[in-house]
Order: C-alpha cells, then structure tokens, then sequence
C-alpha cells in the first residue's frame, strides 16, 4: 500500500480538483441563463472558428512534416519491437515501418490517407531531412570507429567484402543463365540481361 501511496494521492488530488472545476463551471453557467441562447451562438461560432483554424493549420508543411515524423518514429518503434519479440535484429522491423507506410501497403489499402499523410510536395522535406539523419549516421559510425583495430583486420575485410559481392553476383548470373534458357526477353542481350540480374 506504501508503494501506491503517490500514485493514490495523485489520482484522488486530480480527480477532487476536475470535481471541482466542473461544479464551479456549472454554477456558472447558471448565472449567465438569461443570456443563454446568445451565448450557445456565440460558443459555436468560437468552435467553428477553431476547427477551421485547425484545419488550416494541419495543411502547413511544417504541420505535416511534424506529423510525418512522429508516424515513422511510432512505425518504426512498434515494428523493432516485434522484430526484437521474435528474434531479429530491429532494423528489420524499420524496413517493415518503411513497408508499412510506403506506396506498397498504405497506399495500396488506404490511398487517400497515404496521400494525405505524405503529399507528393512534401516528400522533398522528408527526404532532406532523411538526409540529414544519415549525415548524423555516418558521423557517430566515423566517430565509434577505431582505426587501429581495422587496420590490423583489413586483410580479412577486404577478403570478406569482396566474396560477398563475388559470390551473390555469381549466382545471380548463373541464375540469369536459366531465366534466359525458359523465358527469353525479347530484343535483349544475355549480356546485358545476366549484368541486370546479377
């Protein structure tokens, strides 16, 4: 009981003060009833005026670049995640957000939010900001790097790195081979098709 005693106090101090505040609003409105009806129009318009000022708003493009953010922030989150629940790294779970929110699913399923969420015009924004970010990537990579230690496994970096560009590079040639063999493009070269592949 000890443990809960500040979340107790919190919830009845809050409660007790919304308690209040709503009864002296009530006993407010009963000192303006003769003028009640003008005040309604008056209320009403004040909310009209709001929303729409709202609405307009949301249409800024800091507005939506705002909102664009916290989605694929939000996205991204939940996805890395599930990815971390069932074992895989969380940049798995990033590229599924990117999936996600992208032209393959939500534009897909739910076009008009897709193109209200990312309008074509702001897509600029979001990709010089994306920019930025892997500037500041590239920076804490290059900061964290320790050269020593590379220089003492280059050699088995370079070997590493070269056989996994040669060897999925060779496969993908050898499967152009047969792609090519069964269904043949027309008027392209095998050269040019096995490159592609590759």
């Amino acid at each position: 009981m000890r443990r809960y005693r500040n979340t107790i106090f919190y919830v009845v101090l809050v409660g007790t003060l919304l308690g209040v505040m709503y009864w002296v609003i009530h006993l407010g409105t009963q000192l303006e009833a003769p003028e009640l009806l003008r005040g309604q129009k008056t209320s009403q318009g004040a909310w009209n005026d709001f929303t729409s000022t709202l609405f307009h708003s949301l249409q800024h493009p800091l507005a939506i670049l705002l909102a664009q953010i916290v989605t694929i922030i939000i996205a991204a989150r939940i996805m890395g995640w599930i990815c971390i629940k069932i074992k895989q790294p969380v940049v798995i779970g990033e590229m599924l957000a990117g999936i996600i929110l992208g032209p393959s699913l939500l534009g897909l399923h739910f076009p008009e939010f897709s193109h209200t969420l990312f309008p074509v015009e702001s897509l600029s924004n979001l990709q010089f900001l994306s920019q930025i970010g892997l500037i500041l990537f590239m920076f804490i990579i290059g900061m964290e790097l320790d050269l020593n230690v590379l220089r003492n496994k280059a050699h088995d970096a370079v070997v590493i790195s070269h056989a996994s560009i040669v060897i999925p590079f060779t496969l993908g040639i050898s499967l152009a081979y047969f792609l090519y063999l069964f269904h043949p493009p027309t008027n392209v070269e095998f050269l040019s098709y096995s490159l592609f592949i590759g």
